[in-house]
């Protein structure tokens, strides 16, 4: 599971399902007066089971599986529908349940109005989550490059795309190539791709004014073949560095971690390294 993949308003829909989870064990009614005697109005579970498996719970479960159908890798589907789509249904009838519950009732409790309350910003959230660009941004944002130089004494650390990799088949502690012995590496900086990746035109120079860069994308995007054909080939994950090899008009031709080129049509909010 990619939790950076997560958005705002996966934030919330978790934070309403646990507050809805919470409300289930209050009470669900109160009582004043001098009418009520020794009544006892106890919470969801004690008053009926199908009211806190069918209509509270209905509305956690339904939390769950939209934060796991948007974290999962791939779409996973029941019953031929989306995990997402199946836990907003669920969302909804939770809320409306409750709402019949609350008009209904003659002295609403605690348990009864946050419960309420829970559900209706979980089926808000499940809703409108996906179209409110401020509820679409990520909830964990991509790490920053590290750029620093390392600590006195300390050795680089290795990696794809870390340009101060130690060399294969070079000795621990062997001075560079060209460096004069003692003399301080230098700050470390993001590698320039080689000659085959640059985009070339007819002549052999380099096509427009175009440099490679490293970026990160805010939520997970799908990497789509050079040929143009609509299945993608990768998935581009939040938290990682890509190589930008090539700018085709909008879009931007992304090497991967294990050498796979292709096509990312939507480049709005990617972060640059």
């Amino acid at each position: 599971m990619n939790i950076r993949s997560l958005t705002r308003g996966d934030g919330v829909v978790i934070g309403a399902a646990v507050l809805l989870f919470i409300s289930s064990f209050l009470d669900l009614a109160g009582c004043s007066g001098n009418y009520c005697g020794s009544i006892d109005y106890p919470n969801a579970w004690d008053y009926s089971l199908g009211l806190g498996l069918g209509t509270y719970m209905l509305g956690v479960v339904g939390g769950a599986l939209i934060v796991i159908g948007r974290a999962l890798p791939q779409p996973r589907k029941v019953a031929g529908l989306d995990l997402g789509t199946v836990g907003v249904a669920f969302s909804v009838a939770s809320f409306w349940t409750l709402l019949w519950w609350l008009i209904d009732a003659d002295d609403s409790g605690a348990g009864l109005i946050l419960g309420f309350l829970a559900a209706l910003v979980l089926a808000a959230a499940a809703i409108a989550g996906p179209l409110v660009p401020a509820l679409n941004a990520a909830l964990v944002g991509a790490p920053k490059p590290q750029v620093a130089g390392q600590p006195y004494g300390g050795q680089p650390q290795g990696g794809y795309g870390y340009p101060g990799a130690q060399q294969p088949g070079q000795p621990y502690g062997a001075q560079p190539q060209g460096q004069p012995y003692g003399a301080q590496p230098s700050q470390p900086t993001p590698p320039a791709p080689s000659q085959p990746q640059q985009a070339q035109a007819p002549g052999g120079q380099p096509a427009g004014d175009f440099s490679p860069f490293w970026f990160a994308v805010p939520v997970a995007r799908p990497l789509f073949a050079e040929d143009g054909s609509p299945t993608p080939i990768a998935e581009l994950a939040p938290g990682t560095w890509y190589l930008a090899v090539e700018q085709r008009g909008p879009n931007l031709v992304a090497q991967t971690q294990d050498g796979r080129r292709g096509v990312l049509q939507d480049t709005s909010g990617i972060q640059r390294g």
